[in-house]
């Protein structure tokens, strides 16, 4: 691992033997992309997909497109609708049909320019494409910090969030620190929910520096922000290097996405962000430590952090217990029967306990729902 600095560049890699790569942070890496790809040997006679996502097509993608034909690559761009509903396998048809059209080889290479919904959607086309082309995440927002990193691509299907997907690593991740800029304040506190979560699973002095910095991290201070993007990154990158396709360790990622993601489905993946689904899964969670008798304080504390970044820490209204727990009987981690939930012990350290009983999240739903005034 490298090591953060004063500097406004900061680097990291995930370390994966022969398909190793690098994470790139900071400002003004559009612009550079071009002479990166040459650096890293792209081949310049491969046709390049860019997939954009349509919130950010216009402002950014001219840009990463010009540097890449100005160091000589052949570039087509397709546009996908922001949201969650893109994840899907009619989009995902589309793109490859795309990739078809514009000539693309087994030595090509599919970017995405976006969030995590097209991070995950160009990922799975990337990763099914001639059986795996080549793939670059460039991030445009801050919950996409998790899931450029480390591989994992998919879409949905109606019943189950990711339920269709693969492991498929990038070249590398080019994460431009200014297109962070023209965030909605909503996408940003959003954003941190992924940020403090790679804290409370394996950093509580992470978790302190975010509670300290809350407001310059609200307010995009640059130093703040890269710095806090720099350490999510990290424990992302230790993470998935020490265990690439979830078999045990990097299952502690999932904290709060066992009831986030099941609320996601329940709200059609449109009314409550990603981030802010987690959130309000990572209080339930929380919730659950106390239950296995680890401390009231862990769950007062989540959820006075995830406040301070206005960040909802109950269940909306309207949204059934039973189709809650339903969709969390599809969800990925819910195996041979039980329920499979990453459980705090502490700030900053979790355990994966496969023995939680379902009566215990059913109440724990429920009170999410009453306090809210359900």
């Amino acid at each position: 691992m490298l090591m953060a600095d004063s500097t406004k560049r900061r680097e990291l890699q995930v370390d994966l033997g022969e398909r190793s790569y690098p994470i790139l942070i900071g400002p003004g890496l559009l612009a550079e992309a071009g002479n990166l790809f040459r650096e890293k040997g792209f081949p310049l006679k491969a046709p390049i997909l860019l997939v954009a996502d349509a919130a950010v097509e216009a402002r950014y993608a001219p840009t990463l497109e010009a540097s890449l034909r100005q160091a000589g690559y052949t570039v087509t761009r397709a546009v996908v609708p922001s949201g969650e509903q893109s994840k899907s396998l009619e989009m995902f048809d589309e793109l490859i049909t795309a990739a078809l059209e514009a000539g693309l080889d087994r030595k090509s290479t599919v970017i995405a320019l976006g969030g995590g919904v097209v991070g995950d959607l160009a990922g799975f086309v990337a990763a099914s494409y001639m059986r795996g082309v080549r793939f670059v995440q460039v991030p445009t927002t801050i919950l996409a910090h998790d899931s450029s990193v480390g591989g994992k691509v998919a879409v949905n299907h109606r019943l189950a969030k990711n339920i269709i997907g693969a492991f498929h690593q990038p070249e590398f991740v080019l994460y431009d620190l200014d297109t962070l800029k023209s965030l909605p304040m909503r996408d940003v506190r959003s954003g941190y929910s992924e940020v403090i979560k790679h804290g409370l699973i394996w950093d509580a002095d992470f978790v302190n520096y975010c509670d300290e910095r809350a407001e310059r991290l609200l307010a995009l201070d640059p130093d703040s922000l890269g710095h806090a993007l720099y350490e999510g990154c990290k424990v992302k990158a230790i993470v998935v290097s020490r265990d690439e396709r979830e078999n045990d360790l990097r299952a502690i990622l999932n904290l709060g996405h066992t009831i986030g993601h099941a609320l996601e489905a329940v709200a059609g993946y449109g009314e409550l962000l990603h981030g802010e689904a987690i959130a309000i899964g990572m209080v339930g969670s929380a919730r659950l430590a106390e239950k296995f008798g680890y401390g009231a304080d862990i769950a007062a504390e989540t959820e006075r952090l995830f406040r301070k970044f206005g960040l909802p820490v109950r269940i909306p209204g309207g949204y059934s217990t039973d189709a809650i727990m339903a969709a969390m009987m599809h969800d990925k981690k819910f195996s041979e029967g039980k329920m499979v939930f990453v459980v705090p012990k502490a700030i900053g350290e979790v355990e994966i306990r496969g023995d939680v009983p379902t009566e215990w999240v059913r109440s724990i739903v429920e009170g999410l729902k009453e306090e809210n005034g359900v």
